[in-house]
């Protein structure tokens, strides 16, 4: 296999389209995203890596052997395959942006979409670099195809480089993380590592160790159904009063739109219904698990106000665990986190720690005996068509990884 860069691995994975189905009751939710898992399958049998296959789920493993005599801790890279549903992710088209000059980006499929600095403000700090975006009618897919290509490139330098001292070192490739379905079927007696991370974060110098806390919520709202023609003081129609529901939440606070930083929300996703019955789906988020059953008994006592002014009408109110804040876990075990911070300092990158509006793979990773914080790989505007990504943020994630997993060896016994 010819040695390529980072860059050329992102380039060529974008084009393999991957894009989650919400909506599919398979798993993976879409067949299409193990025609990646074959790819880097392959192409990991081909660096040397002998024992990478992948499983019934679409799963990828892999094993970097250990090239020292001392027991160091098994540590797992992992990035998520699929793309995003909220754009669409066929024939993407990438372009490579050579040592870009700070001018607005006009992509030239649909020239509507113009990528600026004014719009995306992290562009300023990445004048000079070489940047990747897609052409204006996809998504690029860097979230997280720029993770899979760092942990590719990453596991090639090792292979080919002995003097990089290491442990064992396993790769996890997952599918379905953007649904939030990432690690459902992952056998952990099948990945055997002891702490993990995940390569799925924005900025340079990112390290995100602290998530949302999540849940999802159902509310079904039954009505009274009635012929239209004789509907008079019959029909209570399940549309209305779901819409009725939704316009007495909050407007100026409890939302995506109208909170920042560690502020919690409440959101709804999703309507579905007729005349005689209508749900309601909700996402629920804050930093602190414990807010979480605070915001759904206000949720469940909103909706029980508005359906109990009609005679007749009912509603039910369920609760579903999607995953939980990973500081709870990576607390009791911060030397995770520092190590990572040290190794971007000893590659002259500077860490910022930055709390994560939302989940990765390694929310509930840590939560199923593997720490997991997230590291950066530069991707931007994720799920959208101005996604771009530095291919020098890409260069020192990698760099990261490798002395990373030095740092491990070094303080192993």
């Amino acid at each position: 296999m010819d040695t390529i860069g980072v860059a050329e691995r992102l380039m060529k994975y974008v084009q393999v389209d991957t894009e989650a189905d919400p909506n599919s009751e398979t798993f993976p939710s879409s067949m299409k995203q193990k025609d990646l898992a074959q790819i880097l399958v392959q192409e990991l049998k081909d660096l040397g890596i002998n024992d990478a296959y992948m499983d019934e789920w679409g799963y990828v493993f892999a094993t970097i052997p250990s090239n020292t005599s001392k027991k160091v801790p098994t540590i797992c890279f992992c990035a998520h395959m699929d793309t995003a549903p909220d754009v669409t992710g066929k024939n993407v088209k990438p372009i490579l942006h050579k040592n870009y000059d700070g001018a607005p980006i006009v992509l030239p499929d649909d020239n509507s979409q113009v990528i600026t600095t004014d719009r995306h403000p992290y562009l300023k700090e990445k004048i000079g670099d070489d940047l990747i975006t897609a052409s204006g009618l996809t998504l690029l897919g860097a979230d997280d195809k720029a993770g899979v290509a760092c942990i590719m490139d990453f596991a090639e330098h090792l292979m080919k480089d002995p003097s990089v001292v290491h442990g064992d070192i396993r790769i996890l490739f997952t599918p379905d993380e953007e649904v939030g379905r990432g690690v459902d079927k992952l056998d952990m007696d099948k990945l055997k590592a002891d702490y993990g991370y995940t390569l799925d974060g924005g900025v340079l110098g990112s390290i995100e160790d602290e998530s949302f806390s999540a849940d999802a919520v159902t509310v079904k709202i039954q009505g009274i159904s009635a012929h239209p023609g004789y509907a008079k003081n019959k029909m209570v129609n399940a549309l209305k009063l779901a819409s009725e529901f939704i316009d007495a939440l909050p407007k100026d606070s409890w939302s995506p739109e109208t909170t920042s930083g560690r502020e919690g929300f409440v959101h709804p996703v999703a309507v579905n219904g007729a005349m005689e019955e209508c749900t309601v789906q909700f996402i629920i988020r804050d930093h602190e698990t414990a807010k979480l059953a605070e915001y759904e008994t206000r949720l469940e006592a909103i909706v029980k106000e508005v359906v109990g002014k009609y005679t007749g009408c009912s509603y039910t109110f369920e609760v579903k665990e999607q995953y939980r804040n990973m500081k709870e876990i990576l607390k009791t075990v911060p030397f995770v986190t520092n190590y990572a911070i040290e190794a971007m300092e000893n590659v002259g990158v500077t860490p910022k720690n930055v709390i994560i509006r939302g989940g990765t793979d390694g929310s509930r990773l840590s939560f199923m005996g593997l720490p997991c914080p997230n590291i950066f790989t530069g991707e931007m505007a994720i799920h959208s068509r101005h996604e771009y990504v530095s291919v020098q943020d890409m260069e020192k994630a990698v760099a990261t990884m490798k002395e990373l997993v030095q740092i491990w060896e070094r303080n192993a016994e």
